[in-house]
Order: structure tokens, then sequence, then C-alpha cells
């Protein structure tokens, strides 16, 4: 049975629909849990939520601050054995009318700052001869979106990152995997009419949304040492929407 007591767990991105499951599970399998994010009231919920865990506001763009913020981390946990990241944005916009600061940004934000986050935490692991990284990506990294040229190249930098990171730290017993979700529920596909909703899900051969625990769940097993011989795969979990060979048009 997979357990994480005693071990020092970062999830960035932890007040948002996958963020929370993340922080739930990892909660529930004993892990000492550290949540970040830019909300203080959002941080300050899950903390009345999650009595057990850690919260610190953060924000990841400001990439000049992420190694103090690594130390901070640390130093909260007594040590950091497992990295989740979870946070990024999007700005959407055609291609031609996507402005250079729109580009930029999400590109910064998304790819950047996890390798900045990575970078920094394995500095941390490298000491303990241990550490399991998880980065969450997007099935419109493999398959393109319209409007998402940014985000799409961000998250498709973020699986050829994690593979050469996997790469040069295979043998110093850290491993760094991706989770690609499809189409999950939250509150914004709360709020999609039935119709449009029905349209989405026809595109999906299990025919309905994925839950923040479906990923979740993942990354919990490839956080834990039942997947130490795992590295520099991206396990999909968007109920068969995408299986490497279709390229269908997706909404994130």
């Amino acid at each position: 049975m997979i357990n994480f007591k005693n071990k020092k767990i970062l999830v960035t991105g932890a007040t948002g629909g996958i963020g929370k499951a993340l922080v739930k599970t990892f909660a529930s399998l004993e892990g000492s849990v550290l949540a970040t994010g830019t909300k203080t009231e959002k941080l300050e919920a899950l903390k009345k939520e999650f009595s057990n865990i850690n919260i610190l506001k953060f924000d990841i763009s400001d990439h000049s601050k992420i190694e103090e913020f690594v130390e901070n981390v640390s130093s909260q946990l007594s040590g950091l054995d497992v990295l989740v990241n979870n946070a990024g944005i999007n700005v959407d916009n055609l291609s031609l009318r996507m402005k250079d600061e729109e580009w930029k940004k999400v590109i910064e934000v998304n790819l950047g700052s996890t390798f900045f986050l990575c970078k920094y935490a394995i500095k941390k692991m490298l000491k303990n001869k241990y550490g399991r990284i998880v980065n969450i990506t997007s099935v419109v990294g493999h398959t393109g979106n319209i409007g998402q040229a940014n985000y799409a190249a961000s998250k498709a930098g973020i699986n050829g990152m994690s593979k050469s990171l996997a790469i040069e730290y295979a043998k110093k017993n850290i491993t760094i995997n991706c989770v690609s979700p499809g189409f999950i529920q939250s509150k914004m596909t709360d709020n999609i009419v039935e119709s449009i909703k029905a349209v989405l899900t026809s595109r999906i051969p299990m025919a309905k949304l994925g839950t923040g625990e479906d990923v979740s769940n993942t990354v919990a097993f490839l956080s834990s040492d039942a997947a130490s011989y795992i590295t520099g795969e991206t396990i999909h979990v968007n109920g068969g929407m995408y299986m490497g060979w279709q390229n269908w048009v997706l909404i994130y």
C-alpha cells in the first residue's frame, strides 16, 4: 500500500481543482504537505479543511525568488522528498492575434518556473540521495489546440525537459515524470451547458469527464517507492481521449 509517512511534499498550484485533490490525496496518505498558491484566502481555506498541512503564499512567476522559496519550503518541512509542479496559467488567443507578452508570459510561467522549481528542488534531493518529481502537463501539449499555441508549447516543453532531467539524475535515485490530464471536472466545467458538455464527452471513449482524484492518484503512484523504476515517462489521464496517435480537437 502506498504511504508517504515521513515524506516531505511540495505541491504548487494547490488551491485549484487538481491541486486540492493532490493535497487531499497526499495528506490522506500521511505525507507532510506544503501547499502553495497566490491567493491567501484560498490557502487559508485549504488549511482549514486539511489542518495537518503547511501553506505558503508564493508567485512562481518570480524566478529570482524561486531558490529562496525552495529553501523556505525545505526549512518548514525539514527536507524535501517530493515536488509536484501543478501551477500554471493560460492566456488564449489565435496565433496572429497573440501579443508578444501573451506568448512570453505563458512560456515563462508554465515552462520556465517549472524548470527552476525542478532545478532547486533537485539540489535538495541530491543531498538526500532521494527524490520524486511529477510535472503536470496537458493533453494539449501532445495534440495542440486552436488558440493555445503558447499553452501547448509550454506543456510540450515540460515533457521534453522532464525527459532530459530524468536522464541526468537517473543514477541519483531521483525520478522525474509527467502526468498529462485530459478534460477534468471542475467548477468551470460545472457551468458549461449540458449540450456543450455532451459534445465534449462524445470525444472521450469513456464518455465522461475525469476527476481531480483520477489525476492525484496517478501522481501519488509516481511519487511513491512503488514507481521507483519509472522515470522520464508521461502517464495520460484522459479517458482514452489521446493514446499517442489521435489528434482530436480539444478544450483543455
